[in-house]
């Protein structure tokens, strides 16, 4: 039986960096080695097929949450500029164990969403969106839409295993 393969994003490649091939990528995964450790990753340009590359060395920018990569057969600027736009991917059997109480953000999709008052649901988690702050997206049990930010205050208890998570939204989150 093959399995079908899930791709994970980690990153989108922003801009090139220098003259000799590097690129800054903006991540979607708090898993720094994903941009410094060398070894195998795909890039996707709009929904084609992912293409397999190999990641040579990478590093954070001092004080921004940009990492400059290099990979291998992109030596210089003109080529690393072709690549400006392409998703990053890892097959998702390559995601990093966690500890204990620890979760991918990407296992949030689909959790229902329970009130802190009585524990009904009132929707489900629909899309992650990484605005300087981590989002939920959540689809209500009205059919409308919000945002709401991924802090402890809001989000205070989350079992992956069982499928939901508790919200305390401030007065009026979840009528914007």
């Amino acid at each position: 039986m093959c399995k079908k393969i899930i791709w994970l994003t980690i990153g989108m490649i922003v801009a090139p960096q220098g003259l000799r091939g590097e690129v800054r990528v903006n991540p979607s995964s708090d898993f720094p080695a994903r941009f410094k450790t060398p070894g195998s990753r795909w890039l996707q340009k709009n929904n084609e097929n992912p293409k397999k590359i190999q990641l040579v060395k990478g590093r954070q920018i001092p004080g921004k949450s940009i990492y400059v990569v290099s990979f291998e057969g992109i030596n210089d600027r003109e080529k690393a500029e072709l690549l400006v736009g392409n998703k990053i991917l890892v097959n998702s059997i390559d995601r990093p164990i966690l500890k204990k109480g620890e979760f991918h953000l990407l296992d949030l999709i689909g959790l229902s969403i329970r009130s802190d008052i009585d524990g009904q649901e009132i929707g489900k988690v629909t899309n992650l969106m990484h605005a300087g702050n981590d989002l939920l997206e959540v689809k209500l049990s009205t059919g409308k839409k919000v945002l709401v930010p991924f802090v402890k205050e809001i989000i205070p208890k989350i079992n992956v295993n069982e499928g939901w998570l508790i919200i305390s939204p401030p007065p009026g989150l979840l009528e914007l």
